[in-house]
């Protein structure tokens, strides 16, 4: 007769954690000639891929493809529309707040440049 094996209790993992609010950037924390006064501050560019030509952005308002951007920065001042937008490796149509997105854009632009939502170019 085998022994009775006694089966030790589950160890439960660590309760999931609330939904983070997006980080906000501060206005200390953009130059003043990357200030866009009146415009939704979409974040801040944490870099670009030069050969698909995207930008990676951790988003601080909701996006949509058709939307207008204006990129910011000491050497950049770039105006267009959204026309791609992806969520990881995921084509999409809109993004929420808090979601890192890439976003074609259509000249060099350097991370840390400010991006606004403006108008449709």
């Amino acid at each position: 007769m085998k022994p009775a094996i006694k089966k030790q209790p589950r160890k439960k993992g660590p309760a999931p954690a609330p939904p983070r609010s997006p980080r906000r950037t501060r206005v200390e924390d953009i130059a003043p000639e990357e200030q866009i006064v009146g415009a939704p501050l979409l974040g801040k560019v944490r870099a670009y891929d030069a050969k698909t030509r995207e930008i990676t952005l951790d988003l601080e308002e909701a996006l949509t493809v058709g939307d207008g951007v204006r990129v910011k920065g000491r050497a950049t001042d770039l105006i267009q529309r959204v026309e791609r937008l992806r969520v990881g490796r995921r084509g999409v149509q809109s993004a929420l707040a808090g979601e890192t997105v890439q976003v074609e854009v259509a000249d060099r632009v350097r991370p840390g440049d400010a991006v606004y939502k403006v108008r449709p170019a």
